[in-house]
């Protein structure tokens, strides 16, 4: 867009550095203590306002096309930003009571940390993005993130890297990631590589690339 407008403008491109004000990553099974999770078996997690664009309809159907024999379930923390009943029958309809952890109710800061923790992957759905600051969040509690190809996503998720990409709207191409991030034991290879990433996604590295191009 800035080259549009103006072909010769010096410029740098830098990624948005993660989000560390949420504290450190705790143990995942004391997360889950804390969070009255069982502490043992396969659990996603999508985070943040639930507004439309955010696409939580399509993971539900997603869940409903998931292996039952895997046993994935499914934390959605956040408060509904419009349209709650929508979801509850989308829920009631598909009837995935017993494979979700609703907590729906504003979360504090302090808290954050337990939800990303908890978690064995986060997921994002979206229909639109240009951007979304819940993968800098997960970066910072090292978690690998499944998520569709729109906006900026797909170039800081780097695609059987730290993560999956999948086509928009399409709940079963998400459902297959999903099985798959379980069925090829995914989750420590992801970590591993994210851990690696995160410097580049530091706030030191950011401010010196914002002075670096000041100088130029």
């Amino acid at each position: 867009d800035l080259l549009n407008l103006k072909p010769n403008a010096k410029n740098k491109i830098l990624p948005h550095p993660v989000y560390s004000n949420f504290g450190e990553p705790v143990n995942k099974e004391e997360a889950r203590k804390v969070l009255n999770l069982p502490k043992d078996g396969k659990l996603i997690l999508f985070f943040g306002f639930i507004r439309d664009y955010k696409g939580l309809d399509v993971l539900l159907e997603a869940m409903k096309m998931l292996n039952s024999e895997l046993n994935i379930k499914l934390i959605v923390a956040g408060e509904y930003y419009l349209n709650e009943e929508k979801y509850n029958k989308i829920i009631k309809a598909l009837g995935l009571q017993n494979l979700l952890y609703p907590f729906t109710d504003f979360i504090p800061t302090p808290k954050v940390k337990f939800y990303f923790s908890a978690c064995d992957a986060v997921i994002l759905p979206y229909r639109d993005a240009t951007q979304s600051g819940i993968v800098q969040i997960a970066m910072n509690f090292h978690k690998p993130v499944i998520a569709t190809n729109v906006g900026g996503l797909a170039e800081v998720i780097s695609d059987g890297s730290t993560g999956f990409i999948v086509e928009k709207e399409n709940p079963q191409k998400l459902a297959t990631a999903i099985e798959n991030f379980y069925l090829q034991n995914k989750e420590k290879q992801f970590v591993s590589n994210i851990i690696k990433e995160t410097e580049k996604y530091s706030w030191s590295t950011f401010t010196e690339g914002l002075f670096d191009l000041i100088k130029s």
